[in-house]
Order: structure tokens, then C-alpha cells, then sequence
């Protein structure tokens, strides 16, 4: 009786992937950290503007009880930007009207921090899936 061979399973070593495989892995989480990197430097913007502006409502409330209220505060529109818009003209309620101003730019702030925490975090979301998609592809490409 003629038996058939039995069929002899071969092991085949997994290869692993080469140094240069390796290093376009990392690249890609370097990548990842980059973004986060960069991304950090936007975080205090919000709080730069508003402490300049803050800065600034506090040298119009100085330069409202000043002389020539008028001119002086003229002066500091470009460091008030939009809210000199909110206090000026000069009139009796200036201080009021500073303080409201003051109220607004803090809401502002959490506002715009609220908007750059969400898009930094959509940023490295979608780097780190880029990175990990292309760490897979090169590494399957390694394999062949």
C-alpha cells in the first residue's frame, strides 16, 4: 500500500523589518511630535492677546481721568484694537464701559482657548493616524 508522503511543514523565519524600514517608523512619529510641537506655540496665543489687551484697558483707565482723555486715549487704539470701539468716545460712564470691555475680553479668551485646544487636538488626531497609517504601509512594503 502506497501511503502518500506526509507533507512536512516548513517554518519559513519571520523577517524582520530592515533598519532603514525601522527608521521611516520612527520618522513617523517623529512627524507626530513635530505637530505637537508646533501646535504648542499656539496654545498661549489667546492668553498673549488678552494680557496685552488687559494691559491695555488698564493704561486707558489711567489715561481716562489723564488731561486730554480724548487724545490719550486715541493714542492707544492700535493696542486696543477692537475694543476701543467699546469705549470710546469719552464719555461720564469711561469707566464702566472699561470694565464691561474688561468682562468681554475674558470671555473672549476662554472662547478662543476652547477653539485652539479643539483644533490642536483634531491636528495631532489626524498626524498621528497619518503617521501610523504610513508606519503600517512601509512596513508592509518591508515584508515583500
Amino acid at each position: 500500500m502506497d501511503r502518500p508522503a506526509p507533507e512536512i511543514a516548513v517554518a519559513m523565519p519571520a523577517r524582520s523589518p530592515s533598519p532603514t524600514w525601522a527608521a521611516f517608523l520612527v520618522m513617523a512619529f517623529v512627524v507626530v511630535g513635530l505637530a505637537g510641537l508646533f501646535a504648542s506655540y499656539a496654545v498661549p496665543l489667546p492668553l498673549q492677546r488678552a494680557l496685552a489687551r488687559d494691559t491695555a484697558l488698564d493704561q486707558a483707565t489711567l489715561a481716562a481721568h489723564g488731561p486730554d482723555p480724548a487724545a490719550a486715549l486715541e493714542a492707544l487704539r492700535p493696542q486696543l484694537a477692537e475694543s476701543a470701539d467699546a469705549i470710546l468716545p469719552v464719555r461720564p460712564d469711561i469707566d464702566a464701559r472699561i470694565a464691561a470691555e474688561r468682562a468681554a475680553v475674558r470671555a473672549r479668551l476662554q472662547t478662543e482657548s476652547a477653539e485652539v485646544a479643539l483644533r490642536i487636538r483634531w491636528l495631532l488626531g489626524v498626524v498621528t493616524l497619518m503617521a501610523a497609517v504610513f508606519g503600517v504601509a512601509i512596513l508592509h512594503i518591508g515584508r515583500r
